[in-house]
Order: structure tokens, then C-alpha cells, then sequence
């Protein structure tokens, strides 16, 4: 075959593969929509057909969240250093290959529109929560928590999740599973020490906060 006709041959067939969906990708769209089958309901019935979560009900919001955050997150539910009565058989009923794939299909859905606007009005500057965000405790050696989650709660990297766009039900109920320990996921245990050292006021009112803020569209790594 002729050098020029093969070159161009390659290039064409490596252009479809880069527009084609690829297995991982269609596998996790029906995981999310139809599940797997064998144990594991679709993403959806909890999480919403785009990803938004239920706020009324406690379920989170994953879409536009970090690909490693959220694998760890399954890993976490499946292995029981993140206790939860309602993840845990999900996590069990998905192969390693069907958590990657789920985590990078939610990664790449953009933030649903009705999140962009906080349903609610931020607390005044000076109210319990948004010191707490903001300045933190140091009486009780709680840092400020955007020092770890990024102005406004926007997120750092994996390690450290998007607060804004979540609803305060979701934000309380995770640092109640820090204070009893039935969530153990957190780097160097940071989480469970700042949860510890606050009481069910603070819970609220610093859930509220973070709930209230605006969330744009997020970055590649939120």
C-alpha cells in the first residue's frame, strides 16, 4: 500500500476511535441509568438523571466531581471505611471496572443548571457558619474549612470536594458520620478531628453556609 495512503488510513481510523464512545464510557451511561444487574440499582433513582442528587432527601450531587475522589468513594462504601446502609450493597454489586468507569462518567457531566443559583440566601458574614467557613475556630483548633475546600467551598483536587452545590442535609449528615465514626475516609483523619471538636449548631449552621454559596461550572478538577 502507498506510504502517503497509509498514513492518511491511520489517521482516519485513529479520528473515529477518538469520536467513538468508548466501552467504559457506554457501560457507565447504563450503569447509571439501567444498573448492572446483578445487585447494583441505577445511579439515577438517587442521584438524578443529570447527576444533581436529591437535596431534599440527603443524596448528593456527582456530577462535575473528581474522577479519584468519587472511585475512592465507592472503594470507601465497599471496604466499610465509609459506612452507609444504603451505598454499601451498591458499592459490593460493582466490579473495580464498573467504579472506574461510573466515577469518570460522573466526573465529565456538567453541573446541572439549577445548581448554578443557590436555592437559598447565604448567612450573614458574621453568623456561626460563615465564620466557621471562613476563619475557622482556633480556640478548638478548627481551621477555616475554605483553607482545605477552596473560597466558597468550590473544591481542591481529589482529596478535597466540592461543598457548594451540595445541600446542607447531605453536608450535616457527613459530619455526623465523621463524630461517630461511621465514616473513616478522610486524609489523615483531618475530618474526623474537626468534627469532633464541633457541636450540632455548628453542624447546621456551617452546612447552611456552604449550601448557600454559588457554584459555577466547575474545572476539569474541581
Amino acid at each position: 500500500m502507498n506510504f502517503r495512503w497509509s498514513v492518511v488510513a491511520a489517521c482516519a481510523l485513529a479520528a473515529a476511535a477518538l469520536a467513538a464512545p468508548t466501552a467504559h464510557a457506554m457501560d457507565a451511561a447504563q450503569l447509571a441509568t439501567q444498573g448492572n444487574g446483578k445487585g447494583a440499582p441505577p445511579c439515577l433513582g438517587c442521584h438524578g438523571a443529570d447527576g444533581g442528587g436529591q437535596a431534599a432527601a440527603g443524596f448528593p450531587r456527582l456530577a462535575g466531581l473528581d474522577a479519584s475522589y468519587l472511585r475512592r468513594q465507592l472503594d470507601s462504601f465497599a471496604d466499610g471505611t465509609r459506612d452507609n446502609p444504603v451505598m454499601k450493597p451498591v458499592a459490593t454489586a460493582l466490579t473495580t471496572d464498573e467504579r472506574q468507569a461510573l466515577a469518570g462518567y460522573y466526573s465529565r457531566l456538567p453541573l446541572p443548571a439549577a445548581l448554578a443559583r443557590p436555592a437559598t440566601q447565604p448567612p450573614a458574614p458574621d453568623s456561626r457558619g460563615a465564620l466557621l467557613a471562613t476563619r475557622g475556630r482556633w480556640s478548638r483548633q478548627v481551621p477555616a474549612c475554605e483553607q482545605c475546600h477552596g473560597p466558597g467551598g468550590v473544591g481542591v483536587g481529589a482529596a478535597f470536594p466540592p461543598l457548594a452545590g451540595q445541600s446542607a442535609a447531605y453536608i450535616a449528615a457527613q459530619l455526623r458520620a465523621w463524630q461517630r465514626g461511621s465514616r473513616r475516609n478522610d486524609p489523615l483523619a483531618l475530618m474526623q478531628h474537626i468534627s469532633a471538636a464541633l457541636d450540632d449548631q455548628d453542624i447546621t449552621e456551617v452546612a447552611g453556609w456552604f449550601a448557600a454559596q454559588p457554584l459555577g461550572q466547575p474545572k476539569a478538577t474541581p
